[in-house]
């Protein structure tokens, strides 16, 4: 069968094809080798701004346009190559010096890819098409979920709802502020992120730029190489590496976007429980169905949805930080094609939060069953009266109020009322206690 969204191994590059196929600007096999030839033609510029040789203006042009406007059939064109020479940063190379011949400037190809090893262009080739994947869809993508979820805050920032620890009743909270806890945790991850930076490998077959410095042994490679990264491409160079880069940073990188889904995946849980307690109901789309057995069902797919894919993600986040940092002594291939699934991930990410945005979307918030709740469980007072009665010295008041609630059925306000009037304390202060209920006693 001939590829299509039908016949896709990958649920990425089939079912979820429409929600995802921008990504492939970053992650597919054409988006890294037009990252390579943009790497490549970059340096070969440099080494001529550098005045390694002189280049006319109209050839700089030429080679600019092919980087800013490489196409689909230019990857084509690179990958008929690599079929000759089997090695696809070479067949970038030829590709490069097939343009320079066929513009006259044959006799500048050999500055192509010079003094330089595969990993020099894997290894910031790959650096700036995740950082760019990161900074243009990741980063916006979060921080519009964080946003989202801050809406809802500020939306039901005064709304009373019973609290549950270890999945039993508890001291009541204010939905907005449970809320509000995830767009902390989110803002707080997101700002340890920005903190990490997006680094590369530059230097050579082993590193130490051997070639470079035998042919120019006076020239300061390394002012060079970081010149270059950083200014050139953004990227901040590693000062000591093997053939490849250590990817300490990028494995940060991807130890924070797990941790962030770890977040999601806990809120899914709780809108999903929330959900199941009632306390939202979801909007019907007209001719969706929820269960094809039972006709009333509308279920929360969305958050089931996103918490599977982030498993998926996770999980594989999780080997590439285990695997990427660790290489047999100057360069193994392993990284190599790991590397070339560091998208699959983010995917599965990315999907996740549009699938939690949805789910978002369809909550109706039904206020009237939260009010239920928390009439149906006057016990979680208990907290305050034995607190306010600590406050008045009154002799054993936690036990008196165990033994009151602890376990106990139908504890209303009548109950608690009557236990207020048989303690020994002043009017006011049984005034005090009575005018506490699960609606106010929400805290700050």
């Amino acid at each position: 069968m001939n590829l299509n969204q039908l016949t896709a191994l990958s649920p990425i590059d089939g079912r979820y094809r429409s929600q995802l196929q921008h990504l492939d600007e970053y992650f597919s096999e054409y988006a890294l080798i037009k990252y390579r030839v943009i790497i490549e033609i970059e340096y070969f510029l440099f080494l001529a701004e550098k005045k390694f040789f002189k280049i006319d203006s109209k050839i700089k042009k030429q080679l600019q346009k092919i980087a800013d406007e490489f196409s689909v059939e230019d990857a084509a064109a690179i990958k008929k190559i690599e079929a000759t020479t089997n090695h696809d940063v070479k067949a970038v190379e030829y590709f490069i010096k097939n343009a320079l011949d066929n513009s006259n400037a044959g006799h500048l190809k050999e500055w192509v890819h010079f003094g330089l090893t595969s990993q020099d262009i894997n290894n910031t080739a790959i650096p700036l098409l995740w950082k760019n994947s990161i900074e243009l869809e990741y980063l916006p993508a979060i921080i519009n979920l964080q946003h989202t979820i801050g809406n809802m805050a500020v939306a039901w920032k005064n709304l009373p709802m019973l609290a549950r620890t270890h999945g039993q009743p508890a001291s009541p909270t204010r939905l907005g502020k449970e809320m509000m806890v995830f767009v902390e945790r989110l803002e707080n991850q997101i700002q340890l992120f920005s903190y990490i930076p997006f680094t590369a490998k530059f230097g050579g077959a082993t590193g130490n730029f051997n070639a470079h410095h035998v042919a120019y042994p006076k020239y300061n490679w390394v002012k060079f190489a970081n010149d270059f990264t950083e200014n050139k491409l953004g990227l901040q160079r590693q000062q000591y590496t093997t053939q490849i880069e250590h990817y300490d940073t990028l494995t940060s990188h991807f130890d924070a976007v797990k941790r962030m889904n770890t977040i999601i995946i806990d809120f899914c849980r709780d809108m999903w429980t929330y959900i199941s307690m009632d306390y939202f109901k979801q909007q019907n789309k007209k001719g969706e169905v929820g269960s094809s057995a039972m006709p009333h069902k509308v279920n929360p797919i969305d958050f089931e949805n996103a918490e599977g894919n982030l498993g998926i993600a996770n999980a594989l986040l999780e080997h590439f930080s285990a695997k990427l940092p660790i290489s047999r002594l100057q360069r193994d291939l392993t990284d190599s094609t790991v590397l070339r699934n560091i998208g699959v991930p983010i995917a599965h990410t990315i999907l996740a939060i549009k699938s939690t945005e949805k789910g978002i979307r369809k909550l109706v918030l039904h206020e009237a069953k939260i009010k239920i709740d928390l009439d149906a469980n006057w016990s979680v007072v208990a907290e305050a009266i034995q607190t306010i009665l600590r406050r008045e010295n009154y002799p054993k008041p936690y036990e008196a109020l165990k033994e009151l609630t602890r376990g106990k059925n139908a504890i209303d306000k009548k109950t608690i009322h009557i236990f207020i009037n048989s303690l020994k304390i002043s009017a006011a202060i049984k005034k005090e206690l009575k005018a506490i209920t699960p609606f106010n006693y929400i805290g700050i």
